[in-house]
């Protein structure tokens, strides 16, 4: 899916519940660029790696933001969605935990992708 695009978004997201703003504001950017026809990549770090569960992002609540399923599935969709592998494993999460589509991969995944020409990386 990412291979051969010109652009690519890639979005590391590293806050869950412990800082909903951030989190939320990971998730929304990366869906809209989705949505704009740019090639993106979410890196699921930190507390936003309970996200790779089934049912987690829908316990998630922000006034006024979307909804984190609906950009979660959006993601899903149309974006390459990964786990970091050291996140997962500090929080006992295994391959066959995780949603559908998300795959767990670790720093030398992340440094290639954001390395790629012409990658952008975003960190929230």
């Amino acid at each position: 899916m990412l291979a051969g695009m010109a652009r690519l978004l890639v979005v590391k997201a590293t806050a869950g519940a412990d800082a909903p703003e951030r989190c939320s504001q990971a998730f929304n950017v990366a869906s809209t660029a989705v949505t704009a026809g740019i090639g993106v990549s979410l890196w699921l770090t930190g507390e936003s790696a309970w996200f790779a569960l089934p049912g987690r992002a829908a316990e998630f609540d922000l006034p006024h933001a979307a909804p984190l399923p609906d950009l979660l599935e959006v993601l899903l969709a149309e974006a390459r969605v990964t786990l970091c592998t050291q996140c997962a494993a500090r929080r006992g999460i295994g391959p066959g935990d995780v949603i559908p589509g998300i795959r767990i991969a670790g720093a030398a995944a992340f440094v290639e992708e954001i390395m790629s020409e012409g990658a952008q990386a975003l960190v929230y």
